[in-house]
């Protein structure tokens, strides 16, 4: 999924300014190169293949705490976890496991964020270029 879908921008409509995906744009811009040496730190030491972040903005018991909205004055944290987390947990049935990893891309070039709202969660691709 693009960014500009999850914004509701593909209708040719304007996302409403209170959208919190507004922000979360501007923080994962804010995070990227962090975000880019955790994704390579993961896959280098064995962890996993398939790094994902986990967005948010209220308390996840899902992954490792890496950057907080409350100590970095942003608007959104992130967490640090795996798809084998996601399997384990239930996020990610087992049985769609590799169909998830056949749409995963290139973690050296995209950054794979679970992006929670109040109105679900989504799988969202976001290019570190």
């Amino acid at each position: 999924m693009n960014p500009e879908e999850l914004l509701g921008q593909d209708d040719g409509q304007q996302a409403p300014e209170e959208s919190p995906l507004i922000s979360l744009k501007k923080d994962l811009e804010f995070y990227k190169e962090t975000l880019r040496e955790v994704a390579v730190e993961i896959m280098v030491e064995g962890l996993s293949a398939y790094p994902i972040f986990v967005a948010h903005q209220h308390e996840v018991a899902l992954g490792e705490m890496i950057l907080d909205r409350g100590e970095l004055g942003t608007s959104w944290s992130i967490q640090a976890s795996t798809l084998e987390e996601f399997v384990e947990k239930g996020i990610i049935q087992h049985s769609k496991k590799e169909m998830f990893i056949q749409s995963f891309k290139p973690a050296d070039d995209f950054m794979c964020v679970f992006t929670i709202v109040p109105e679900g969660a989504n799988f969202v691709y976001y290019p570190y270029k």
